[in-house]
């Protein structure tokens, strides 16, 4: 689970987690988007080798504080009754977190 803010607009910041997840990927897809009241829903889905099956990422961005908010949580990986996915769903997370760095306020 990733939890931060930046300092971009949430227009912007939508903009950028979907360039990054989707960009240089060939099995990267946005299944879903919903803006509703200020909050916008980003549900992606990609194939990762090392987990042997596809991955989901929500990521929820909101300005309910006065700065826009990211969450993202990756699930789905891995295979038998532990789920182990290899780290692949905190590397599906970490590309929200590696695409905004920069504009992360600490």
């Amino acid at each position: 689970m990733t939890d931060f803010c930046v300092t971009k607009s949430p227009a912007e910041t939508v903009n950028l987690v979907k360039d990054a997840v989707m960009s240089g990927s060939l099995t990267g897809a946005l299944i879903d988007e919903y803006t509703n009241d200020g909050v916008t829903v980003l549900v992606f889905d990609k194939h990762y080798y090392r987990a042997g099956n596809r991955l989901t990422l929500t990521v929820v961005i909101d300005t309910y504080f006065g700065k826009t908010h990211i969450h993202a949580v990756g699930g789905g990986g891995g295979e038998g009754l532990f789920r182990f996915d290899w780290g692949a769903s905190n590397s599906f997370e970490d590309c929200v977190r590696n695409a905004l760095r920069m504009y992360a306020i600490q």
